[in-house]
């Protein structure tokens, strides 16, 4: 008889190789045991779906550093941003390095550097003199955040009084971008200054919480029965806004709505028990991702090879006692 590989094997390859290029070179590269660890602490029942379900969605969200070379590429050769000489566009662009939390536009920075020096044998360095527009670039907008922050900062010091300005992710959630747009218009009116901004993605995820049924990311249609996970939710000041069974999504980063629901309960509940003996999480961890609002959390699922998100679920990160599919390197 020829070898009989498990389907069990055989997915948790499958993320092995999705997730290969993960913090390379910082950590050990992840191993089919790496993963098979990580999903021994669910119940034995759930193990195999949950895998099936992971394979699916990672395939589509976890963001490897080819993917990122591809998007630059794309982003600097592109008629509809650069025009049709877009070595021209970029040299009289200003790229903004005003990030203060972490070092992930730093890095991307670099990257488009590298690719920019590829196609128009330019770096960053020699571009934006005289600027006629800014860029700011990052890899995934989450709550936006940040990038208010950043930009709002930016804004109210250094920005000329009139500004074109490109904002730059490779994914972004959608309530995150109109949260982000509305207090970085605010910013402006109260520096009396003129911001234009355009925002340029790869894909936009769908978070807003009037989306709920038709969103992209981790929304429970019901809180689970476990005593833990109800007691959690019932201390929220609002009820959460529960998703209304039948749909994956306009990305369809979820096989199918068993798939989803499933990650969605089990998530929420494993989060929940990793509150309960990782005595460091904050109040704003939340079970299914970071977030300051009162909700089970923010859900996302996309994950870049040079870090796991705060905003995705506590199962994916947390670390000790827990053991994470994904060691998250702190800001």
């Amino acid at each position: 008889m020829g070898h009989f590989v498990s389907e069990r094997q055989t997915l948790l390859q499958s993320i092995t190789n999705t997730i290969a290029d993960y913090r390379e070179g910082e950590i050990p590269k992840p191993t089919a045991a790496h993963v098979d660890r990580w999903l021994n602490q669910f119940a034995a029942p759930v193990q195999l779906p949950i895998l099936r379900e992971m394979a699916h969605v990672l395939g589509k969200t976890y963001i490897s550093k080819a993917k990122v070379e591809t998007f630059l590429k794309t982003v600097i050769t592109s008629k509809k941003l650069a025009g049709d000489d877009c070595c021209a566009f970029w040299k009289n662009v200003h790229f903004l390095n005003i990030q203060r939390g972490g070092n992930s536009q730093r890095d991307m920075l670099d990257m488009f550097s590298g690719v920019l020096k590829g196609t128009c044998n330019l770096t960053i360095a020699q571009c934006g003199r005289t600027p006629e527009a800014f860029v700011y670039l990052d890899d995934v907008l989450f709550t936006g955040n940040r990038i208010r922050t950043d930009l709002s900062a930016w804004i109210r010091s250094d920005a000329p009084p009139t500004v074109k300005l490109h904002v730059i992710t490779m994914g972004l959630h959608s309530g995150g971008q109109y949260y982000a747009s509305t207090q970085i218009a605010q910013a402006a009116k109260a520096a009396g200054k003129t911001v234009n901004i355009t925002w340029w993605r790869s894909v936009e995820i769908e978070d807003r919480k009037n989306s709920t049924d038709t969103s992209d990311v981790l929304r429970p249609t019901v809180i689970p029965a476990d005593p833990p996970t109800q007691a959690y939710v019932q201390g929220l000041r609002y009820p959460p806004v529960l998703r209304k069974p039948g749909n994956v999504g306009a990305q369809q980063f979820f096989s199918s709505e068993g798939g989803r629901s499933l990650l969605e309960q089990e998530f929420l509940k494993t989060g929940v028990h990793i509150r309960s003996i990782c005595p460091h999480l904050n109040a704003y961890m939340r079970p299914l991702g970071n977030m300051v609002l009162e909700t089970p959390g923010f859900g996302s699922m996309f994950v870049t090879f040079r870090n796991c998100p705060n905003n995705t679920p506590l199962a994916l990160w947390a670390g000790n006692p827990w053991y994470p599919l994904f060691a998250r390197k702190t800001n």
